[in-house]
């Protein structure tokens, strides 16, 4: 099986993601062993963002890499985790909300499309939007 970054590349639907974490120096972390959960955006969830965003965001590291950790949880969390939580801490630091309705899932204000995407480090989530920590969208 292939790890988080590798299966993110051979998706193809996830370039704006793989490109934010290669400028916010986190392949590495990604890439490594243990258990990590991603709550990808797909490039459709990056082309939401306002105009202008994902550029000054490449250009301003410290707040791209909080930005791109808010999207990685510790752990392998699987949706029969998902629908027992309420909340999974990130590598950012805070706290993302989990929300479990009829089978479906959000986190934050995004919703899940696809969940349960095994790698060999982990598990990804695929979701259609950019999530923003508080720090991060209240500047």
């Amino acid at each position: 099986m292939a790890d988080l970054v590798e299966t993110a590349i051979n998706a193809g639907n996830f370039n704006t993601l793989v490109k934010a974490a290669q400028a916010a120096n986190l392949i590495e972390t990604l890439k490594s062993p243990g258990s990590l959960t991603l709550f990808a955006p797909t490039d459709e969830a990056f082309a939401k963002l306002p105009e202008g965003t994902l550029d000054s965001l490449l250009k301003d590291i410290p707040k791209l890499q909080k930005i791109v950790a808010y999207h990685v949880a510790s752990g392998d969390v699987r949706s029969d985790d998902l629908v027992q939580i309420n909340e999974a801490q990130t590598l950012e630091g805070s706290i993302v909300a989990i929300e479990s309705t009829d089978g479906k899932f959000k986190v934050n204000n995004a919703n899940v499309i696809k969940t349960d995407i095994l790698t060999d480090n982990g598990v990804i989530h695929i979701i259609d939007e950019v999530l923003m920590p508080a720090m991060v969208a209240g500047r």
